[in-house]
């Protein structure tokens, strides 16, 4: 009887502990960033992105969360399944319509990095831009890399409130990367992988940069 009291006792302190950790209030300035870690964590990703590993995603969008924009444990938990669920629902998508599916998990992200970032921004649009950048590449026939520049430029611009002429070197170099894995498939070599994550760093210097000047 007392060890169930003791079990019954934890629970509640860990479910409080969940719950204080998910919504009490804190901001942080997100645009002060490492970004040699942010461009190996954001390579890491694309690569369980295109192994199909979300559990690895999950566990390395957590760590970006956590390093970066300094979330608390099970907040980073909660956000980071938003980013990998909305990442693997794309992915399995075939159509428009299928992509959009997507749109839901990455409106409650944003709004979970709105919600400590020390400058408000609109998360219903940040969100609608990541996913249109997403989608315009998939459908690359109609939309060429240099549109995709523009709209990982808007996204950008819409979350740091800065022109987004700023994030345009950053905005090519991750396409740029983009181009050389999509170029390579199911052929690509640790040395690709090396190149796309010199190109990630370079592209994530110059958004870090562009973001505080």
């Amino acid at each position: 009887m007392k060890l169930r009291k003791m079990i019954l006792m934890l629970f509640f302190l860990l479910l409080a502990w969940i719950i204080i950790d998910i919504n009490y209030p804190f901001k942080t300035d997100i645009g002060k960033i490492d970004a040699a870690e942010t461009a190996r964590l954001d390579g890491a990703m694309w690569k369980s992105y295109y192994e199909k590993k979300p559990i690895k995603l999950f566990m390395q969008s957590r760590k970006l969360l956590r390093s970066q924009f300094h979330m608390p444990f099970f907040r980073s938990c909660l956000v980071s399944y938003y980013a990998a669920k909305a990442a693997f629902v794309f992915k399995d998508g075939q159509n428009r319509n299928d992509y959009k599916k997507a749109m839901p998990y990455l409106v409650k992200y944003y709004n979970h990095i709105n919600a400590v970032s020390k400058m408000p921004f609109d998360a219903d649009t940040a969100a609608a831009a990541e996913l249109e950048w997403w989608i315009i590449r998939r459908e690359r026939v109609q939309h060429p890399p240099g549109e995709w520049e523009q709209w990982l430029a808007k996204t950008a611009s819409v979350v740091y409130h800065k022109p987004a002429d700023k994030f345009k070197d950053y905005a090519r170099l991750r396409v740029e990367a983009m181009l050389l894995r999509d170029e390579k498939g199911d052929m690509i070599t640790e040395d690709n992988w090396q190149k796309i994550d010199h190109l990630l760093r370079n592209a994530w210097l110059s958004f870090s940069k562009a973001v505080e000047e």
